[in-house]
């Protein structure tokens, strides 16, 4: 039958575009190779707290699709919000992050100009950005912009630590166009500082301005991908865990995935296991998929002893080391003060430790590497040996597609090459964060839906 279609891949960007299309009465299924859903959201048991995120601990909560999405699948009354705590930057000591930036672009003069972050050299080399003539953006590259606007100083310590901590990312090889905020900024205004200012303003006059900027179901981002599974099923799909695709192939109207046959078939997988599947039936869209490139990370989650903890460090939300001081880690959430749910029964704190990036692999280290290199760089950030309780090592090969300068022609090029009926959706393609993979999901399963309908019958 040609009036199915099928999911390859039990990600957020797959389910999303399942539950598109079943909540469309679309026939869906859903092959997912692992024995359970969401990919890379995941979420276990730690320090007697029942729900601990080993992946994205939230999402963003001011665009909507995430939000909508918990709604729909019955999670909209479950969403807490992080604590109002600050976040810092590390550079030989820690700093607060600076008031009034935008994802590391400063929009207040004053804040910069106090900030013990960056030198006089550094402050007077930004000062001179609202003076600057308009830069080119033909290079699509995050860090040669920021750099020829503000200096070196400012991207690697603000910019670059934000952005590329997000990204898991160089900044120098991720293509501006792909962050939104960033792209709109540097095409609207010459000055970036004086644009960051206005943005800020009008959103300070905005209702919206009082809301969170991150949701997270209470049971960990991974309730999220099991309420939209269950929604699928709910809504006459079908689910299939532990059926890893073996092969697709034409037939007639359609495809067939193994032995079953669908009209439409979205594959919502890594980048490279697209490639694979596609090798036979789209030789160029495979050739264009193995050329994806993506950073493995680390995630450590530590519980550490209350009596371990420095006071000073309350109100803090965790803190994010620039590229040029790193040595292992690239960032550390004090996830006990950042979660006001995340409180071990006995007490203490969980800490989440991130490690690995692109041009920084990580994945080589065995866990007792892992730990000693965390434990090392706490100690050197913190100035605190910790002696954690429980030790949690989530490895995350591939985990961020890396979106090098003019990403979106690549992208076109892998769409452009694929038969009619077969789609690609996932975080490779049209944006990295969970709402840009529910976006894209739905978008691709719209699309599939539409490629059903137009088959002969």
């Amino acid at each position: 039958m040609t009036d199915r279609i099928a999911v390859v891949g039990g990600g957020i960007a797959g389910l999303a575009a399942a539950h598109r299309l079943a909540t469309d009465g679309v026939d869906v299924t859903i092959f997912e190779r692992g024995d359970r859903v969401g990919g890379r959201i995941r979420s276990s048991p730690f320090a007697g707290v029942p729900e601990i995120d080993e992946g994205a601990d939230a999402f963003l909560a001011r665009v909507p699709e995430g939000i909508a999405l918990a709604a729909d699948v019955g999670l909209g009354k479950a969403l807490v919000h992080p604590e109002p705590v600050g976040a810092a930057v590390w550079h030989q000591a820690l700093h607060p992050i600076p008031d009034g930036l935008l994802l590391g672009v400063p929009g207040k003069i004053g804040p910069m100009a106090t900030t013990g972050l960056l030198t006089w050299r550094g402050k007077l080399r930004a000062a001179l950005e609202p003076l600057l003539p308009r830069t080119s953006l033909d290079s699509d590259s995050i860090g040669e912009f920021v750099r020829a606007r503000f200096g070196n100083e400012v991207h690697e310590r603000l910019v670059d630590a934000l952005v590329g901590s997000i990204y898991a990312t160089d900044t120098d090889r991720f293509s501006l166009a792909e962050v939104p905020q960033l792209d709109a900024l540097a095409r609207a205004n010459r000055s970036l500082l004086l644009g960051a200012r206005a943005s800020r303003q009008a959103a300070g006059t905005a209702t919206a301005a009082s809301a969170p900027i991150f949701a997270a179901p209470s049971r960990g981002v991974a309730d999220l991908t099991r309420a939209t599974a269950d929604a699928v099923v709910a809504a006459g799909g079908t689910l299939q865990l532990g059926h890893a695709v073996g092969s697709i192939t034409a037939a007639g109207a359609g495809w067939d995935v193994d032995d079953q046959h669908f009209g439409a078939v979205i594959l919502a997988t890594p980048a490279p296991v697209a490639s694979s599947l596609l090798a036979a039936v789209a030789p160029e869209a495979s050739a264009a998929l193995g050329a994806a490139e993506t950073a493995d990370v680390i995630m450590v989650t530590l519980h550490v002893d209350a009596g371990e903890w420095p006071y000073r460090f309350a109100g803090r939300s965790g803190y994010l080391v620039p590229k040029p001081v790193q040595r292992s880690v690239t960032a550390a959430s004090f996830g006990s003060q950042k979660w006001g749910h995340w409180q071990p029964p006995d007490g203490g704190q969980i800490l989440r430790v991130s490690l690995g990036r692109d041009g920084q692999p990580a994945l080589q280290f065995s866990d007792d590497e892992v730990v000693e290199r965390v434990l090392d760089d706490l100690s050197l950030h913190l100035g605190v040996r910790f002696t954690p309780r429980e030790i949690r090592i989530s490895r995350w090969p591939g985990a961020f597609a890396q979106y090098r300068p003019h990403h979106a022609r690549w992208v076109d090029a892998v769409e452009a090459a694929l038969p009619s009926g077969l789609f690609v959706a996932g975080a490779a393609y049209r944006g990295i964060g969970i709402p840009a993979c529910i976006r894209h999901g739905a978008a691709i399963g719209q699309r599939a839906a539409q490629n059903l309908r137009s088959l002969p019958d």
